[in-house]
């Protein structure tokens, strides 16, 4: 087996890089606890991003030795957890949904290396899985854009109620995602019109340009943002025709200032940092723990709406005052249990 992964690692171009971004061949010390982080391709300003920066502060707290395999070609996923296994790491954390069935696959051929995932439960008694509550991240911000789209207060908001979501790849994930902004949309106004777009792709910003750009031509106001490194494009287009975006997984109000009008956190770097914490504590993972990081959990929240403030007057401040407001009364509604956010089939805290 060790031979015949040899020359696989040769043929497919598996990306290693080290904590400081740099292309390396796994380099491991002796006696250090040694982690790979299967992730999409750094640089996205999201979801990967967001896993390594979890995965640098867990080298600072406990000192673990850490490699990462990135890819954004599927048919190199199954390689890369096989690899991982086999290369002697006590931790092989995938970042991602899309390495789950590698993992559920060859999780049990290996019972003593440890493995992690994110945003999705994967089978396994050694697995470890984080799922967030993109549901409930994103009914704030669903309900964030419903107020904002007919502050005509604001440049070139017209009274429509119509707001638009352009997404990655339809997987379930995404679903949740939207499933929570449509709701949080219609408990502000019921009778607001709510584009959805799937570019197809996590790398492609040309797409999430277009997609964007065409939804704002039907009226929509503000745009979420949902497809890693193709929201690049999406935040693009924000600013391009003075309309507004919503950023996701990372505070992306910077990237377009002016045009963000806040973005949805989900904690993607958090739970890659549990999972490696987990590991380092217990040293095995036995009947496939799970954890669901919700709104109190801090695995989702928005951003403070700041970045767009420092372009408003004081009238257009105190309507997102009133917006911030309204989200943190919803917060607590959601906490509380006053507010359930239905979630797609398969994710939830008591999903299987």
């Amino acid at each position: 087996m060790r031979k015949l992964l040899t020359v696989l690692l040769i043929c497919l171009p598996l990306c290693f890089v080290n904590a400081g971004g740099n292309q390396q061949a796994p380099a491991k010390k002796s006696g250090a606890f040694k982690v790979l982080l299967i992730s999409n391709l750094e640089g996205d300003k999201s979801f990967a991003d967001s896993a390594i920066l979890g995965a640098k502060k867990a080298i600072q707290d406990f000192g673990v030795e850490i490699s990462y395999s990135q890819s954004g070609d599927p048919a190199e996923y199954e390689n890369q957890v096989i690899t991982g296994a086999e290369e002697g790491y006590d931790l092989v954390v995938a970042a991602a949904s899309q390495w789950q069935d590698a993992i559920e696959k060859h999780c049990a051929s290996y019972p003593n290396v440890m493995f992690g995932i994110t945003d999705t439960n994967a089978k396994g008694d050694n697995v470890v899985s984080v799922t967030f509550a993109q549901n409930q991240g994103s009914f704030l911000a669903g309900a964030a854009a419903a107020m904002f789209t007919t502050m005509t207060q604001f440049k070139n908001v017209n009274p429509e109620a119509t707001i638009g979501w352009v997404g990655g790849v339809d997987i379930p994930a995404l679903r949740d995602f939207f499933i929570g902004y449509t709701e949080g949309a219609k408990y502000i106004n019921p009778n607001i019109k709510i584009l959805q777009s799937f570019a197809g792709n996590w790398y492609d910003p040309l797409k999430g340009k277009e997609l964007t750009t065409a939804m704002y031509e039907q009226g929509a106001d503000v745009v979420m943002n949902v497809a890693s490194a193709t929201g690049v494009g999406i935040l693009e287009s924000a600013r391009e025709n003075s309309r507004y975006a919503i950023g996701v997984d990372m505070n992306q109000d910077g990237e377009q200032p002016g045009a963000i009008l806040t973005s949805m956190l989900k904690e993607n770097g958090q739970g890659v940092y549990y999972i490696i914490k987990k590991a380092v504590e217990e040293k095995k993972f036995t009947d496939n723990p799970r954890i669901y990081m919700d709104l109190q959990y801090g695995g989702v929240d928005l951003t403070d709406m700041s970045t767009l403030k420092g372009f408003c007057n004081a009238e257009q401040k105190a309507l997102l005052d009133t917006i911030l407001a309204k989200i943190a009364q919803i917060k607590a509604d959601i906490a509380s249990g006053k507010i359930v956010v239905s979630n797609y089939e398969g994710y939830g805290p008591n999903a299987k």
